[in-house]
């Protein structure tokens, strides 16, 4: 049988008229504070990596890249980890060579990711199942 699992964005998307038209009481109990809570820290630490110096400031996150993840979802995460890593063994490795490439190294890891649903969807019209390696998903009890 076949399993319909919904994508993360359409969940949200399904929700949006409710709390459009229902107001903010139809949100989760501490919603609205909890978003007040991340808005202000980010704001917060936006204003710290300004004002503090450089030497200082590279360790401070952006909040905007932390934000991505969660809102493309969780294989993006996946994939931004592994390019820091990738990015920074060879910043040890080869510092100027890492300079210059990185971000042509980075284009290309996220076109080939991005390249990789032609191959999916082709594999989901025919009905066959990945090998776990490709795709992780609910299992099904047969």
């Amino acid at each position: 049988p076949m399993v319909s699992t919904k994508h993360h964005m359409e969940l949200y998307s399904e929700k949006w008229p409710f709390w459009v038209f229902e107001g903010f009481s139809e949100l989760p109990k501490h919603c609205m504070a909890i978003c007040s809570v991340f808005f202000v820290a980010a704001m917060v630490m936006n204003l710290l990596r300004d004002a503090t110096p450089k030497k200082i400031s590279q360790y401070i996150p952006i909040p905007m890249a932390m934000a991505v993840p969660f809102y493309i979802g969780a294989p993006f995460a996946i994939d931004m980890f592994v390019g820091t890593v990738i990015l920074f063994a060879w910043e040890r490795l080869n510092q100027k060579d890492a300079e210059d490439y990185a971000g042509a190294v980075a284009s290309g890891l996220i076109c080939g990711d991005g390249i990789w649903t032609i191959p999916s969807a082709m594999l989901s019209i025919l009905r066959i199942n990945p090998p776990i390696c490709m795709y992780f998903g609910p299992s099904v009890s047969s």
